[in-house]
């Protein structure tokens, strides 16, 4: 039953990854027809990506099976070791192009909390909130500790710049809060359009991500450009939304003039294409 968990876990984190870079059109991303804003990376490059992560997957979920009812804490501390050989099989695939660190992150820290979970209520399906509260824990005081109390003025990191330039706490702060993003926006509309049964999956993707976009702090956005482009980015995702997204014809055609534009001026909402794989894996492990 653990090895089968081990599989079933693992397969839902590289399905959750596929789909969010096979959903098209997405504005200014990397998708089935075109590189979006980027110029170092395309659709293959992302396969091979995700091909030399599937064990990765692997291992963190028999992490989670190995730290059930022991500290969380020191779970995410053994995440560290296997998240950093990840990486370092990702730029090896990619020819040194970051294509999956902060999903490296984000699934790995999922993978070992479901698993660690399921062991834990003996067996059960465990829901999302259970996995989330599960991440907070294992994170807890990770943004005092990596932004907050940071001490360093050189070598920093883009999220270190962008918590101490604009007290944006990126991913850190979305895991260590136990995704509320997700939770509170993407999730609850991929789950209804789910329901609905009318709607191809690609489209489903689609319009999640526009949701994503419409409220989430981007620090890809942030790190390329400033404050004013996310808001741009804010506003212009609510109009889309607004008129229908993928949801109309007319919506449809919207999406694609704002991928040309998103390329045009060099914007790239990688923190909420991230953001919408997390919330594939959960619906996922849900059903």
């Amino acid at each position: 039953m653990v090895n089968q968990w081990i599989q079933t876990i693992s397969q839902k984190a590289l399905l959750s990854l596929l789909y969010e870079v096979s959903a098209s059109p997405k504005p200014g991303l990397v998708d089935r027809f075109n590189a979006g804003a980027h110029k170092d990376m395309d659709f293959f490059t992302f396969m091979a990506s995700g091909a030399a992560l599937s064990n990765y997957f692997n291992e963190c979920v028999s992490e989670g099976v190995k730290y059930s009812g022991k500290n969380p804490q020191e779970l995410f501390k053994a995440l560290r070791t296997i998240g950093m050989e990840a990486e370092k099989a990702m730029f090896e695939a990619t020819n040194n192009v970051n294509t999956h660190k902060g999903l490296i992150f984000s699934l790995g820290i999922i993978c070992a909390a479901a698993s660690c979970c399921m062991i834990e209520s003996k067996n059960k399906n465990v829901d999302t909130e259970t996995i989330c509260t599960k991440v907070s824990q294992m994170t807890q005081g990770l943004c005092m500790r990596e932004l907050t109390s940071l001490n360093k003025t050189e070598d920093l990191t883009y999220g270190e710049k962008l918590y101490q330039n604009y007290g944006l706490k990126g991913i850190r702060g979305e895991v260590e809060n136990g995704f509320p993003t997700v939770r509170n926006y993407s999730l609850p509309v991929l789950t209804k359009l789910r329901s609905m049964k009318t709607l191809h999956w690609n489209d489903i993707l689609v319009h999640t991500l526009l949701h994503l976009m419409a409220v989430n702090e981007d620090t890809n956005i942030v790190a390329r450009h400033d404050l004013k482009t996310l808001e741009f980015v804010h506003h212009y995702s609510q109009r889309v939304l607004d008129s229908g997204g993928m949801l109309i014809k007319e919506g449809v055609q919207m999406v694609y003039e704002m991928d040309r534009e998103f390329i045009m001026r060099n914007i790239s909402p990688g923190g909420s294409a991230d953001l919408l794989a997390v919330t594939v894996i959960f619906d996922l492990l849900s059903n």
